[in-house]
């Protein structure tokens, strides 16, 4: 079978058992930027390597391009084959938080020519409550043979064309932060209140059942069609405070059948780095 967005726990199993695939675990905590090794650690699914948000699927920031800027496309590919991901193999990735960081990951390898990548719907939870267990410790797989295509796979608006929809409006920026952030409550992670003007606001949790799973893409693809009206998905941009999130998003506009909108990967921690860019509340 074909995997490009989600995978469940069933499924998962039956591959690992076959050992034709890589599955990351993406566990990260902003706070504690530390946790998310020790938890993989303290217990993983079987085979599983870890992938660190900050030192795998981020460049350094340089105080202008945001908190997790992306990384050079070749740069990320070399990673990701030296943590054992090939040309042609599926890669599964999962976390604790709903896909919070999963959803990062199978969105730059789509967005650097890997065919084959899925989140773990549930997460590592959904894998333990169908009583399968955990392995502890390291893993590391053999090296890889993926390389970068030629071109992105997934499409990027960076910071001048958010500037540039200022005036135009061509663009729909849709922003994945909570309802609070977005309107203007202060947050610590920053350094200013409010959105991008014109935004709209969809925080990525609403893509979840209470259960923390997927809602069923009928229901994504309702919810996001009254949010999109009637522009096109291409001529949508994702944000969030740092490229993260948004990529929920992404994920779940994939899973209801429409694909095709942009990341906008500096998002809100790039924005508010110029204090000549405005910036809207309520």
């Amino acid at each position: 079978m074909s995997y490009q967005t989600l995978i469940d726990a069933a499924d998962l199993a039956r591959l690992v058992e076959q050992g034709d695939l890589l599955v990351c675990d993406c566990r990260f905590d902003l706070n504690d930027p530390a946790a998310g090794r020790r938890g993989y650690r303290a217990g993983h699914i079987p085979g599983a390597v870890y992938v660190d948000l900050e030192q795998d699927l981020s460049a350094p920031p340089s105080g202008t391009n945001g908190r997790h800027p992306l990384p050079d496309r070749t740069t990320f590919a070399a990673r990701m084959a030296e943590l054992g991901v090939t040309r042609t193999g599926l890669v599964v990735a999962y976390d604790t938080v709903g896909g919070y960081y999963a959803s990062r990951l199978w969105w730059m390898l789509r967005w650097a020519g890997h065919g084959q990548v899925a989140v773990l719907d549930g997460g590592l939870e959904a894998w333990v409550q169908s009583g399968r267990e955990l392995e502890q410790g390291d893993r590391h797989a053999p090296a890889g043979d993926f390389q970068a295509s030629a071109e992105p796979r997934m499409p990027v608006t960076q910071v001048e064309g958010i500037e540039t929809n200022l005036a135009e409006g061509e663009l729909l920026v849709v922003d994945a932060r909570t309802a609070e952030r977005f309107a203007g409550a202060p947050h610590p992670l920053d350094a200013a209140s409010g959105h991008i003007p014109g935004a709209s606001n969809r925080f990525w949790q609403n893509n979840l059942t209470p259960g923390g799973r997927f809602k069923p893409a009928d229901a994504l693809a309702a919810e996001f069609r009254q949010l999109l009206g009637e522009r096109e998905p291409g001529t949508t941009v994702h944000q969030c405070g740092s490229g993260v999130t948004a990529t929920h998003n992404l994920l779940a506009m994939e899973i209801a059948g429409l694909g095709g909108s942009h990341l906008y990967p500096g998002s809100w921690s790039e924005w508010t780095s110029d204090p000549r860019r405005p910036i809207a509340k309520g």
